[in-house]
């Protein structure tokens, strides 16, 4: 099964959603580190893309000690 984003339910490397721990849906995929990642819906999916997108900015942002995270 593929959903809109052309990704398949059975490539996913998980069977339940890493937020509520439900089975995966074909219509909640997406990539994280080159991997299919799935949730249970698109809520989940979405929030965890939001979530990477925050850690990821907030990662490149000079720290007040002149520290930066490793990326």
């Amino acid at each position: 099964m593929r959903n809109d984003r052309g990704l398949r339910l059975e490539d996913a490397i998980n069977e339940t959603c890493p937020w509520s721990g439900n089975p995966i849906a074909g219509d909640s995929l997406t990539t994280y580190n080159d991997a299919v990642v799935g949730f249970c819906n698109p809520g989940c999916r979405d929030k965890f893309e939001t979530a990477v997108r925050h850690f990821e900015a907030a990662a490149k942002e000079p720290k007040t000690d002149g520290r930066q995270l490793p990326v």
